[in-house]
């Protein structure tokens, strides 16, 4: 019963505390972090020991595969030599650099050190979508941030395998089979996750049934995880890849209804796996540190240390790289507003975590790996760090960059979308008007509605803002208050038993979907 009420408070924690970062405007990770290490400092709390199958198996697949899904295959196409050379080039660079002032600054041996640089070296994919979701990027930024912490776990993971053979067995290391696990690890897990999502792509076109429909898409990247690592593949590059075509395909392999019901869904479990996975990344750090011997007391400035070291390492990778790729690209002038956010968003969080908990507790030897708790609270430290003080000043470094999006520049791109959307359906009406495939009154009411919204689109494209602004604001308080009135009359004519429930939570569920659409306009 304990650990049922410890999840309770979590996910009551959680909640509570990402619910107040949305209305405050501040990032929701940053802040679950310093609530749950503020909860784990009160007297009485409860310690908390989290386990490497619960972040690796439960929280990150769910995860993995939602951010994929959000990456556009045409904007990936365009940033795929950078991101290749960020996931491979800058991830060897951290690992090594961190490696070596790990084993200068701190008592960890160098074996140990290299470890905790192969486990800091890669970006977090969960922590970078869930802090870049708020910031109005440009596509291809966003793509850019987006892919290369997806898709540098191959070359972490390598490493961290590599260094980890090192510190327990003592052997040797061979960069020719390193270099083959490698390609295992990626092309295992590129093709383990392709092959599912065809399956996936093979079972949801035979179905419209929607929980069948929700039941396979919350399957899916636990399948896909749970077969690449059973064939000692790249687990996380699976459901990555699986997210990646699923997102490309998924809009073809549903009909609407299902497809507002899997974001829902989806929406849900996201929120609420984010939120406790945060939360648990601060509640567990004080019981780790409790761990420590007398010799680590230094350990804080040890991961201030390690923190701005990494930092320090992207800031030289990313800013000339950026410049070379511009100077090649034809620009005479270096823009460094782009690589600043892009240095910036290096922030560290779920997949650190996970690697540094895998660490094996003893050597080949049976002897215990009396470094193990200092690598466990030096990682978690560089997370809390890096999700605090860049995930706070993350957003003011966008807005000083000027890269964002302005929220006009957004709309006018929507609207006219829009307009194209309803004159594509007029043209449509027009050829059924002259094949008579249908009634003329059915063609004409149809040409109403497209003419509406046409006219609409047309009406916020050359109309001052604030007049149609307004005018939209009217309109939806005024169709809200429509919307209320129907649904107080639905309910008085169920109460009266003049319709059955089934009728009244169908109409119900119109009535809903069509106020929900309201927040679009």
């Amino acid at each position: 019963m304990r650990s049922v009420g410890t999840i309770l408070f979590l996910v009551v924690l959680a909640t509570l505390v990402a619910t107040g970062a949305r209305r405050w405007r501040i990032p929701a990770p940053s802040l679950l972090v310093v609530a749950g290490l503020a909860v784990a400092l009160l007297p009485g709390a409860p310690e908390i020991h989290v386990t490497p199958e619960l972040i690796g198996l439960v929280v990150l697949p769910p995860l993995l595969y939602a951010s994929a899904e959000e990456m556009s295959w045409r904007e990936l196409r365009a940033v795929w030599k950078p991101v290749s050379i960020l996931a491979v080039g800058l991830v060897l660079a951290s690992a090594a650099v961190v490696g070596y002032v790990a084993s200068v600054l701190t008592p960890l041996s160098w074996q140990m050190a290299l470890v905790l640089g192969a486990v800091l070296a890669s970006t977090d994919p969960v922590a970078v979508t869930a802090l870049g979701r708020r910031l109005a990027l440009p596509p291809r930024v966003q793509v850019m941030v987006q892919a290369e912490s997806l898709f540098n776990d191959a070359t972490s993971l390598v490493l961290f395998r590599v260094a980890v053979s090192v510190a327990v067995a003592s052997s040797a290391v061979s960069w020719g089979s390193a270099t083959g696990e490698f390609a295992l690890l990626a092309g295992g897990g590129t093709l383990i996750g392709a092959a599912v999502a065809g399956v996936v792509v093979l079972i949801r076109r035979r179905t419209q049934d929607p929980v069948l429909e929700t039941v396979v898409a919350l399957v899916t990247p636990y399948a896909a995880y749970v077969l690449a690592e059973t064939a000692h593949t790249s687990g996380v590059t699976s459901v990555v890849v699986a997210g990646v075509v699923m997102g490309g395909s998924g809009v073809r392999l549903t009909s609407a209804r299902i497809r507002l019901q899997l974001h829902a869904v989806y929406g849900t479990v996201v929120f609420l796996l984010e939120s406790v996975v945060f939360s648990l990344i601060g509640l567990s750090l004080p019981g780790l540190i409790r761990e420590l011997g007398d010799e680590n007391r230094r350990w804080p400035l040890y991961a201030l240390a390690l923190a701005c070291t990494l930092i320090a390492v992207r800031v030289l990778w990313v800013f000339p790289l950026s410049a070379l790729l511009q100077r090649k690209g034809g620009r005479e002038r270096t823009d460094w507003r782009v690589p600043a956010v892009l240095s910036w968003a290096g922030t560290r969080g779920v997949m650190p975590l996970a690697a540094a908990l895998s660490i094996p507790v003893a050597a080949a030897d049976g002897t215990p790996l009396a470094q193990r708790p200092l690598v466990l609270v030096l990682t978690s430290s560089v997370v809390v760090v890096t999700l605090v003080v860049q995930g706070f000043t993350l957003a003011p470094v966008v807005r000083r960059s000027g890269i964002a999006l302005e929220p006009d520049h957004t709309e006018r791109e929507e609207t006219g979308a829009r307009l194209s959307l309803a004159e594509a359906g007029l043209r449509r009406l027009d050829e059924l008007s002259g094949l008579e495939a249908a009634p003329e009154a059915v063609l004409e009411r149809l040409r109403r509605s497209l003419h509406a919204r046409r006219d609409h689109a047309q009406d916020r494209l050359g109309d001052d803002d604030g007049a149609h602004e307004s005018a939209d604001q009217v309109y939806r308080q005024l169709r809200r208050d429509l919307i209320d009135k129907e649904a107080a009359e639905l309910q008085r004519l169920y109460d009266d038993h003049r319709i059955s429930d089934t009728t009244r939570r169908r109409l119900q569920r119109s009535l809903d979907l069509e106020e929900a659409r309201l927040s679009d306009l």
